[in-house]
Formats: structure tokens, C-alpha cells, sequence
């Protein structure tokens, strides 16, 4: 009886809160979508007929959006072990593992935007800014990940280590990395394809790569152009999945 309730009052709580937002979130003109639909007619005309004209260019940008996601992920891995490390409570004391945990939150919990105009500010316009700005969210991601990861390790590696007098760093060396660098590295490839993605958004405010030119072409109402942005997008984000698929099934 006791679950019963419980359950109906989360379920219930998440109704109310559904139905008191209905308006805050403007799903009352949700009908604008039938009514305005002459804009949209337009809009789909251009949309469904992308200019193949200048591809090229556009593949070159969609090729250094990539390079900036694989850049920002590099980084962020890079930062995120010995944060991971330092944030696993089976390695690591309390009173390290605190102050590690919040400053993970704040890397996370900063948009990759604000981030990115920050370093814009920095560094200037540009891939860096981008770079930058992925490698620092993303940091913060994975090494919540990566120290999940190292808290669910089987301890008797460690002790086996421990036991031939190894030090900490060999102890971490022969006994946590082997059984957590194949999660690691599946993590790290789920998040590189996420940051292709999101390096597309950071280009909207300048930080290069094919989100620039999306921008450009939205400004300037040239849906053939953003139609064919939009299909380049996609095909590289697919090879993308593709790849890190088929890598994470030989890890795993």
C-alpha cells in the first residue's frame, strides 16, 4: 500500500506539473502551425529543394566542425581522467572527492553558449573558441562518467597490485585503468558524437565550423542553402554513430 501511494504521488506530482506548465510553455498556439500555413508552404518549397550548386565549401565546414569536436573531446578526456580519479570515493578521500564533485557540476552545468562567448571574448572568433568551450563541458560529463566507472571496479586487482608493494600510481596504473579504459573509451565516443552536434550550435555565435554558415544562411533567408546545410549535417553525424558503433563493439 505504502509503494502504491508513493507511486501515485510521484505519477500524480508529474501530471500536475505537466498541467500547470500547459500554458507557461505556449502549447495553446501550437494551432499557429495550421494557420500560418502559406509561411510555411514557402518555407517547405525552398527547404525540399536544396542548392547542390556550392557543396563543396559546405563539406569543407562540416569537416572542421568535426575537428573541433574531436579536439574537444581530446581535451576533455584529457582533463576528465585525473578528475575521475580524484572524484572516485574508493580511491581518493572525502575531502577531496567534495570540492572535485562541485567543480564537475560547474562544467557541466555551464551552457557550451556562454562557455563559448566567454572564450570568444578570450581568444577571438573562431574553431579555438569552439574547441575550448566543448572541451571544458564535456570535461565535466565524462569525468562523472569515468568515476562512476571507477567506483563499480572490482577491488581485488588493486589489492593484487598493493600486495607486491606497487605505489599509488601503480596501483592505478595496473589495477583501475585496465578495467575501465574499455567503458572510458565508449563514454568518450558517445560524447564525440554528441559534440559534433553541438559544435554545429557553437558555430551560431562565431566559433567556426558549418553552424557559422547555417547562421549566415538563416540571416539571409536562403532555406536552399540551410536545407542543404541541413543534409550534410545529418549524413555526417550518421557516419559519425556509424563508426563509433562499430569501434564500441570491439571494446565491449
Amino acid at each position: 500500500m505504502a509503494a502504491w501511494s508513493l507511486d501515485a504521488l510521484l505519477w500524480g506530482g508529474f501530471a500536475i506539473i505537466l498541467l500547470a506548465a500547459f500554458n507557461k510553455v505556449d502549447l495553446p498556439n501550437i494551432v499557429n502551425i495550421f494557420s500560418n500555413s502559406e509561411n510555411m508552404r514557402n518555407y517547405g518549397r525552398d527547404f525540399l529543394n536544396p542548392d547542390f550548386t556550392n557543396w563543396k565549401p559546405l563539406v569543407g565546414q562540416m569537416w572542421l566542425t568535426v575537428q573541433i569536436a574531436l579536439w574537444g573531446t581530446f581535451l576533455a578526456v584529457f582533463l576528465a581522467v585525473p578528475l575521475s580519479l580524484m572524484a572516485s570515493r574508493n580511491l581518493s578521500p572525502s575531502w577531496l572527492v567534495w570540492p572535485v564533485r562541485r567543480f564537475m557540476d560547474l562544467l557541466r552545468s555551464i551552457p557550451d553558449l556562454v562557455i563559448g562567448t566567454l572564450f570568444i571574448v578570450a581568444v577571438g572568433l573562431g574553431p579555438l573558441a569552439g574547441v575550448l568551450a566543448i572541451g571544458l563541458n564535456t570535461a565535466g560529463v565524462l569525468a562523472k562518467l569515468f568515476s562512476e566507472a571507477v567506483e563499480s571496479i572490482d577491488k581485488g586487482p588493486i589489492e593484487g597490485v598493493k600486495a607486491t608493494g606497487a605505489g599509488r600510481l601503480h596501483e592505478i596504473a595496473w589495477g583501475v585503468i585496465p578495467q575501465v579504459a574499455p567503458l572510458w573509451t565508449s563514454f568518450a565516443l558517445y560524447r564525440f558524437e554528441s559534440n559534433s552536434r553541438a559544435a554545429t550550435i557553437l558555430g551560431l555565435i562565431g566559433a567556426g565550423g558549418i553552424g557559422q554558415v547555417l547562421f549566415e544562411s538563416l540571416q539571409a533567408f536562403e532555406y536552399r542553402t540551410v536545407s542543404m546545410i541541413a543534409i550534410i549535417i545529418v549524413v555526417a553525424v550518421t557516419l559519425i554513430d556509424m563508426l563509433s558503433q562499430a569501434m564500441r563493439k570491439r571494446l565491449l
